[in-house]
């Protein structure tokens, strides 16, 4: 372990140098890294520690199984780096900690629940205990899911409130009311439009025609988001997925995720009642609500002047 976590946390010379003859040896993968993040908590096993916050140093490298991001040029087929500062973030805050081992082990075994994950190389260190940084390294594999299992890791899944908003419901006076109450909720929250009210082009391919339609969806999109700067278009599953864990707000951009789905939604894209209903249930949406349309199926439907959304 000594000599995995030396070629971690050295020089990626060192780790060519120990990989050698010249090629990919079986094995070999890429990495992801963290390094030098430091946060001000209160941890410890000590009593003249406790209360007294301390700076904390994290370390992490992450070794990744093959993608083809580089080729692709594709965010949503990375290990994001937000696994690993979110993985230091959700550890400090779920109670006070007092060996660097536990919080070592609890932030590894966060980060291999990430599916592309394969190994985690962890180094922590105390800045403000002694003359110099004390601290813990250690490395874990993915492969023992027992080990995950028994830590009770999992990885929190968010529940947005998916608001579908018609063309009467975009140009309303009151969207910037909707928008700050969707804000102030506290709640994830995403927002759907369907194409505009001009007819878009129309082409004799169907693969063509679905391309037309989606991107006459997503030029609405950025009608939204030029009438409130809160609303940001966003196409990725990665931007989504960051966004609704800050609370951010959202204007879904339909295009990348129907394109890319191996189980695309079965309506057309001119039905933007319809797509917004499969995107809720790809997002497990906590609540789905059509603003200024009869919609279809399940879901909560508004008028275009009603004066709240988040309605009991």
């Amino acid at each position: 372990m000594s000599r995995d976590l030396h070629l971690a946390f050295g020089h990626p010379e060192l780790r060519a140098t120990a990989t050698e003859p010249a090629g990919m040896p079986e094995g070999m993968f890429d990495r992801i890294s963290l390094r030098d993040h430091i946060v001000t908590v209160d941890i410890g096993a000590f009593q003249q520690e406790r209360g007294a916050p301390q700076r904390i140093c994290f370390n992490l490298v992450v070794e990744v199984a093959p993608h083809g991001a580089a080729a692709d040029d594709d965010v949503d087929k990375i290990l994001s780096y937000d696994t690993l500062t979110e993985a230091i973030a959700h550890e400090l805050a779920a109670e006070r900690i007092n060996l660097l081992e536990t919080l070592a082990e609890r932030i590894a075994l966060r980060v291999l629940a990430a599916p592309l994950a394969l190994r985690c190389f962890v180094r922590i260190e105390k800045l403000d205990r002694g003359p110099g940084a004390l601290g813990v390294e250690i490395v874990r594999a993915r492969g023992d899911r027992q080990r995950l299992a028994a830590a009770g890791v999992e990885v929190e899944v968010p529940h947005p409130v998916v608001v579908y908003l018609d063309n009467a419901a975009l140009a309303s006076d009151r969207l910037t009311g909707w928008i700050d109450e969707l804000e102030g909720s506290g709640q994830p929250a995403i927002l759907c439009v369907g194409a505009p009210s001009v007819e878009v082009p129309r082409s004799a391919s169907a693969a063509a025609q679905r391309r037309i339609d989606l991107l006459a969806i997503e030029q609405n999109a950025w009608v939204l988001a030029g009438r409130d700067r809160r609303c940001v278009v966003v196409g990725t599953r990665t931007e989504l997925d960051w966004a609704m864990k800050h609370d951010e707000l959202t204007v879904w951009a339909p295009s990348k995720l129907i394109l890319d789905s191996a189980r695309g939604p079965a309506v057309l894209p001119r039905s933007g009642p319809a797509l917004a209903r499969w995107f809720a249930t790809e997002m497990q949406a906590a609540r789905l609500i059509y603003v200024g349309t009869g919609g279809e199926g399940e879901g909560e439907h508004l008028p275009a002047d009603t004066p709240a959304l988040l309605q009991a």
